[in-house]
């Protein structure tokens, strides 16, 4: 996975020149942390809030300037805004219940192949639970923060408060989940 900077601002100046490589390159390393905050915003379908963001991206990706930086804060803007478009869209329709078929049931998954791998996704997935269950306004805040890597000045335009409340609510929920013993055991057991 890239972590360089250059590297990534690279993959979005051939992305934007239609290189699908280096489009490729930059979902690798930014859909994951897209898909966990996601999650944690509590959205219904977070692989649909996705999927309708990276295609709003890729329609409007030629137009766009700047670098990484500027690309990720953008990014989780446009899911921002998709997450909350689905909500308002979800509240506007009418919840329809069909039960599954006898004997059907979720798909089986393969196991991790190594047991470090195993650790670190329960250890990810605890982390993410103890996130999620962090008032939302907080849990999404951490997520823009942490996850998403996106510095205080951008998370705070973000979501319309000032970069001083960012701090002090990011402060706050990671004092709380540091206080959270399965946290702490879970990230002991890494």
């Amino acid at each position: 996975m890239a972590r360089d900077p250059d590297d990534l601002d690279r993959a979005l100046a051939g992305a934007r020149a239609g290189d699908e490589v280096a489009f490729g390159r930059l979902w690798r390393e930014l859909h994951p942390p897209l898909l966990r905050y996601l999650t944690v915003r509590g959205d219904e379908a977070p692989e649909d809030v996705a999927a309708e963001t990276w295609l709003q991206v890729i329609r409007d990706l030629a137009g766009f300037q700047g670098g990484i930086t500027q690309f990720r804060a953008w990014l989780f803007t446009v899911a921002r805004h998709r997450a909350i478009d689905q909500g308002r869209a979800r509240a506007a329709r009418p919840v329809v219940v069909v039960p599954d078929p006898v004997g059907a049931g979720p798909a089986q998954r393969s196991a991790p192949s190594a047991e470090q791998t195993a650790e670190e996704r329960a250890a990810t997935a605890a982390a993410l639970r103890a996130v999620a269950g962090l008032p939302p306004d907080q849990a999404e805040l951490v997520m823009l923060r942490v996850v998403a890597g996106l510095d205080v000045a951008t998370v705070a335009n973000l979501v319309g408060k000032s970069p001083g409340a960012v701090r002090v609510a990011v402060h706050r929920a990671l004092k709380t989940l540091s206080q959270d013993p399965t946290v702490r055991s879970t990230s002991e057991a890494v």
